[in-house]
């Protein structure tokens, strides 16, 4: 129980519900046809898999830090020892590997990729502010790349729905990233953030640029009819939350945050509706 604690199963469970929705995005519900259907099984698997590694791994690199801040967890609290920790994080990450390339190549490259950029987040740019950012956002849009390659089958129409997603994913959790940073500004004196660089209007300003752009790519799908109409009135309800998200940058970060994480939540629901 304790080793499931490290994993924290909400959020591969979660990971995996991305890449399931991607895939419905790319083929709709020929998704359970049998050409489609192991191949996205596959997936989720692989993406709940390195979520999980990622989410250890990140235990670990915080274990110093944790024996003040989160001392009930695994490692701080001598439960799991942090040799094991690292061990069982590097098996988590080298299962995926093999499932990918059962998927095909391109998903076997976005597992090699997300695996080194896991690593490099922990390693050097978790502290750097916006760089890590940057990793954090892509590691969260291309879950819904990997649900689109699960899917396609080789045909590049197909998979280019999902990159709409992707990007909606990207922008949006940069901008709630930035979000939480601002939150944190003033403890954070081991960091160089973005609103310790330039400033938290600055910063804010950035953020709501971030899901300005979220908002514009929700509306490229009906622009161009690649999704079915119960899309419409669902990332409306998204692109408000986005909207409301950016009024409370400077004033109430930690809620800005939060609000935007069910934002993402609204949208992830319209693209399954849509893509049905």
């Amino acid at each position: 129980m304790v080793y499931l604690r490290l994993v924290r199963p909400l959020n591969c469970t979660l990971a995996a519900v991305g890449v399931l929705v991607a895939s419905v995005v790319a083929v709709g519900t020929r998704v359970s046809e049998q050409s489609h259907l192991l191949p996205v099984l596959l997936a989720c698997i692989t993406v709940a898999l390195i979520t999980a590694a990622g989410n250890v791994l990140n235990d670990y690199s915080d274990r110093d830090t944790d024996k003040v801040n989160h001392p009930e967890r695994p490692i701080p609290s001598g439960q799991v020892s942090p040799t094991n920790a690292l061990a069982y994080s590097a098996i988590l990450f080298v299962i995926p590997l093999p499932l990918s390339y059962f998927i095909n190549i391109e998903s076997f490259l976005v597992v090699v990729l997300n695996v080194l950029v896991l690593v490099s987040y922990e390693r050097r740019f978790k502290r750097r502010g916006l760089p890590g950012n940057l990793e954090v956002s892509w590691l969260t849009g291309s879950i819904f790349i990997f649900g689109g390659l699960a899917a396609y089958n080789g045909e590049y129409s197909l998979f280019s729905r999902t990159m709409y997603l992707a990007l909606l994913a990207f922008f949006a959790t940069l901008g709630r990233e930035i979000a939480k940073d601002i939150q944190d500004v003033s403890g954070d004196v081991d960091r160089r953030t973005l609103p310790r660089k330039i400033g938290v209007r600055s910063a804010a300003q950035i953020s709501a640029i971030c899901f300005i752009l979220a908002i514009l790519f929700s509306f490229v799908p009906p622009i161009l009819g690649i999704l079915s109409w119960y899309y419409i009135p669902v990332v409306v309800v998204a692109d408000i939350i986005f909207i409301y998200c950016t009024t409370l940058l400077i004033r109430r970060p930690r809620k800005a945050s939060n609000v935007a994480k069910i934002g993402m939540i609204v949208a992830l629901f319209a693209f399954l509706l849509g893509g049905l």
